[in-house]
């Protein structure tokens, strides 16, 4: 449970910092510019610690995908980005993949042979 929890706060500060890149300007704004480096900083940190009792696969594919999906709301939502169908079917597959892999990933470990 705890490597979920890290995880959490993971994906949140990816996307936080993803969202102040954004800001940044090209790092010519300062303050944005250190919520980058701080934001990059504890995602990363929070993914090591999440992989101590997590899988990598399963952790790279909800970090990246529920990520992925979150930051492209926040375009829509911040930024006024324009979705399209074809976007938001985009999305929707990323976050079933996401389901598919923990699935996958929950009944291989039910199926492992005991050694």
């Amino acid at each position: 449970m705890k490597g979920y929890v890290y995880l959490t706060i993971s994906i949140i500060s990816e996307v936080f910092a993803t969202t102040m890149l954004k800001m940044a300007e090209g790092f010519t704004v300062l303050l944005p510019s250190i919520c980058v480096i701080i934001g990059y900083v504890l995602a990363f940190y929070f993914i090591s610690k999440a992989l101590q009792s997590l899988p990598l696969s399963l952790s790279y594919a909800i970090w990246s995908g529920v990520g992925t999906a979150a930051t492209a709301l926040i375009g829509v939502i911040l930024w006024k980005e324009l979705i399209n169908p074809v976007m938001l079917c985009g999305i929707v597959l990323i976050i079933g993949g996401v389901f598919l892999l923990n699935g996958a990933e929950k009944g291989e470990t039910a199926k492992k042979p005991a050694n």
